[in-house]
């Protein structure tokens, strides 16, 4: 397999070197250096077909994520169709067209793995390598998921730091066990990574030892609080009928990174992933039939969601960490709970076909209070 991965990847390499870095389209790089990479490479023709495809992938890639940095292809994967790879879910094994041969593996999963695979047509598959030498699969296959519906019921979520998630409905998940475990994990990696430079060659290894056991680790963690959160908030939508809101997140770590801040305050507000959770609430959403609706988050953390006035200046609002009291109506409340209404609002606004006018309100003149939600559009 090992070798397989290496040709697959100085395939790609080829490819990439001797073509037209702007060409991004499969069917034209494929008539220009098919026969060429397959002469050259010996590999199969789906698998010929399989590299022209990664560059280009790759290559729209870096250019919708502007990178600059030259593409490379390192040996760690490889990818398969049905046509080089197949799946035996009587015997669970897997067959796959190496190099020279197909060859059989037998799949070591559990019983949650089986269960999604058992009755399911593989289409796809990608064969990976880790950095600790062991093997996986990733195996595609096709589901016959549920039309999400359109319904008048929305639960707004509003993502933080201080809390992970608030409802619209008055449930959050609390962060601050959750700051205090990334900390530790912070100082525990500054601490082994200075003695691993320092003492004996006995501690040094030994310092080695621990940061080896403990890569990934904060990371496997922060998934699994991303999995419960999105698996219970699924549910409770799926089974009440409703449609989630939350809101368009995208670059956000661009944005408040140009803001002037403390390395503490920049480390922790980067180190959470708020990508994953959309990303995990996306694909749930789907399996369960449940709409997921982006919206814009301009302006929902400073807009009561009673009076829908906007309050940016400290003579119509008062906000003190999760603290927030509208001067305009008097409400006071929690903030994030405050943001999750307004989140639902919008969600809603876009769910229903008379549009957002009715969350509009009054414009006082002289005074940035009324709320402009004309605009606001969700992906």
């Amino acid at each position: 397999m090992n070798a397989t991965m290496e040709i697959f990847a100085n395939a790609c390499q080829y490819v990439h070197n001797n073509s037209d870095q702007k060409l991004t389209n499969n069917v034209a790089m494929q008539s220009l250096m098919y026969d060429t990479v397959r002469e050259k490479f010996q590999l199969s023709a789906q698998t010929t077909i399989h590299a022209i495809r990664r560059v280009c992938s790759n290559r729209k890639t870096s250019i919708t994520n502007h990178i600059k940095k030259e593409l490379t292809f390192a040996p760690t994967s490889v990818d398969y169709d049905s046509r080089t790879f197949s799946l035996d879910t009587k015997k669970w094994i897997v067959s796959l067209k190496l190099l020279s041969k197909r060859t059989k593996f037998e799949l070591l999963i559990g019983n949650y793995q089986r269960g999604i695979l058992k009755g399911s047509k593989a289409t796809s598959a990608v064969l990976t390598k880790r950095n600790d030498g062991t093997y996986y699969i990733n195996i595609h296959v096709n589901h016959i998921v549920p039309e999400p519906k359109s319904t008048n019921k929305i639960i707004g979520i509003d993502l933080g730091r201080t809390d992970i998630a608030s409802t619209s409905e008055g449930e959050s998940w609390s962060g601050k066990n959750i700051t205090s475990k990334r900390n530790h994990y912070y100082q525990m990696r500054a601490v082994l990574q200075r003695k691993a430079s320092k003492g004996t060659r006995s501690s040094r290894r030994r310092c080695r030892q621990l940061q080896q056991r403990l890569s990934g680790k904060e990371r496997r963690f922060q998934k699994q609080v991303n999995h419960e959160i999105t698996t219970y908030l699924v549910k409770k939508a799926a089974t009440n009928k409703n449609s989630i809101a939350i809101e368009d997140l995208a670059n956000i770590r661009k944005r408040t990174n140009q803001q002037p801040r403390s390395r503490k305050e920049r480390r922790l507000s980067n180190s959470w992933a708020f990508y994953q959770f959309r990303i995990f609430l996306a694909y749930k959403c789907v399996l369960h039939g449940v709409k997921l609706i982006l919206v814009n988050p301009a302006y929902t953390s400073l807009t009561c969601h009673k009076c829908l006035h906007i309050s940016p200046t400290k003579e119509t609002t008062y906000r003190k960490g999760k603290n927030y009291h509208c001067l305009n109506c008097g409400w006071k409340g929690d903030a994030d709970y405050n943001g999750a209404k307004n989140i639902a609002a919008l969600g809603l606004s876009v769910n229903q076909p008379r549009g957002s006018e009715f969350l509009s309100c009054a414009v006082v003149l002289g005074l940035p209070k009324a709320r402009a939600v004309k605009n606001l559009s969700a992906g």
